[in-house]
């Protein structure tokens, strides 16, 4: 990149008004929220903020007990934080891309690691797919997410959208790549146990997420932090 002259560079780079939604993207990896009364923000996500702001961390009570339940069982889930007052809060998580969406009273799944903000219209629910591959990894946890309202998730790099059911039949995906699906789908966790596993080579196994029926799945081009991990 060329060399700036200070003015240029604050020009380029200052925060910009392009429209007047309640969630707008500053950048592809940062979220400008303008807030007039609460929003629900991933933990530890606020970067800069301006005006007479509040911030809690979400409550025992507020997440019932089925989801705190869930959340000690796994020790994963999405750790949330309230946002309450007037001003501007700027969100980001780990440089990762931003995308919004609007939900007009549709529902949606979201890996818990890729829930930047939610407005409060939309409700949340922690959710857990069984099998008999994932018992041997404890199960896997996500956010169900529905309402009608703004949702924010991110991705590492472009996000890449696969459809399901159809001439595309059931797709398979790496729990640790996989960002979102749509509701209605029929998921569950299956093991590829390859002849290696079966002479003790571990690493022939892998598990991973079916889904079937008629939708949608996001993949990103990046492994999170291990979800599900084969036992030995």
């Amino acid at each position: 990149m060329a060399i700036q002259s200070l003015q240029d560079f604050i020009a380029r780079s200052k925060e910009k008004d392009a429209s007047g939604e309640a969630f707008e993207l500053e950048s592809p990896y940062m979220l400008e929220v303008r807030l007039d009364g609460m929003v629900w923000a991933k933990a530890g996500a606020m970067v800069a903020r301006k005006g007479e702001v509040k911030f809690t961390r979400q409550g025992v009570l507020e997440q019932g007990l089925g989801n705190l339940l869930k959340k000690t069982i796994s020790g994963e889930g999405m750790s949330l934080m309230k946002v309450e007052g007037r001003g501007r809060v700027y969100l980001a998580d780990a440089g990762k891309k931003i995308t919004l969406l609007r939900l007009a009273g549709e529902s949606i799944f979201v890996n818990g690691n890729d829930v930047l903000a939610v407005e409060s219209g939309i409700r949340h629910k922690i959710t857990m797919m069984r099998s008999m591959a994932g018992a041997m990894s404890g199960g896997l946890f996500n956010v169900q997410l529905s309402g009608s309202g703004i949702v924010a998730i991110t991705s590492h790099y472009e996000p890449l959208t696969l459809p399901v059911g159809g001439d595309a039949g059931d797709v398979y995906t790496d729990p640790n790549a996989t960002v979102a699906w749509s509701d209605g789908l029929r998921t569950e966790i299956v093991a590829d146990i390859s002849f290696g596993t079966l002479i003790g080579r571990t690493s022939g196994e892998t598990v991973q997420m079916k889904f079937s029926g008629n939708g949608w799945v996001v993949v990103q081009p990046y492994e999170e932090r291990p979800i599900l991990q084969p036992q030995t």
